[in-house]
């Protein structure tokens, strides 16, 4: 695990997946913002989900986790991939109620040291719940993971935390919003359009049954 990535590299990785997004987006936290982070749209390149991974177990291999834990849905994804260069075991947490729970069978033993890791840190929320899944189960977490840090103000887990790139991303409250104030069309990541149907496509669409 020596290759070293710099925060560049993560930056050119969202870049070439056209993932760095410019416009009026409206944020899980319920802000808005010019920029969003499209993550899904990296994690369909293994080549850079490895290299950013393996640069994530290289900063926590010191710490020995015995389990790598990410909440769903993309952290399934990191989590497996990094578990992977650390030799270690690779579980995810899943929404429940108002926060999450360890489903499928999946357990952590009390005192095994665990690795949480997400993809975007915002306002620390599923990492949160992933921490008090570990706490409930009474497992040792060891440090947080992340591949970005957007967050705008500082966020205290308890435990070292590292994150592959910091990237300053201004929000703002609907009320105070400029980009509202010019009327940009507001849009809510995570959705994609359906192509427009072509005459074509209804001449040789399926009867309805």
């Amino acid at each position: 695990m020596a290759e070293i990535i710099p925060p560049e590299g993560v930056l050119d990785a969202f870049r070439e997946a056209d993932a760095l997004l410019e416009g009026h987006f409206l944020l899980a936290s319920g802000r808005h913002s010019d920029r969003y982070l499209e993550k899904a749209l990296v994690l369909q390149y293994p080549r850079n989900v490895e290299r950013m991974c393996r640069e994530l177990a290289r900063r926590f291999e010191d710490s020995r986790p015995d389990v790598v834990i990410g909440p769903t849905t993309l952290g399934v994804v990191l989590s497996y991939e990094v578990a992977k260069h650390l030799g270690a075991r690779s579980i995810f947490a899943e929404r429940e109620g108002d926060g999450r729970a360890l489903r499928r069978g999946f357990r952590i033993e009390p005192g095994q040291r665990v690795l949480v890791v997400d993809d975007i840190l915002t306002t620390g929320g599923s990492v949160r719940d992933v921490l008090e899944v570990v706490r409930e189960w009474q497992g040792e977490t060891v440090g947080v993971g992340v591949l970005v840090d957007r967050s705008t103000a500082p966020l205290d887990f308890g435990v070292r935390t590292e994150a592959l790139l910091k990237m300053e991303v201004t929000t703002y409250a609907p009320e105070e919003c400029p980009l509202c104030r010019d009327q940009v069309p507001l849009v809510k990541p995570g959705t994609t359009p359906k192509p427009s149907s072509s005459p074509l496509d209804a001449e040789t669409a399926a009867p309805a049954l």
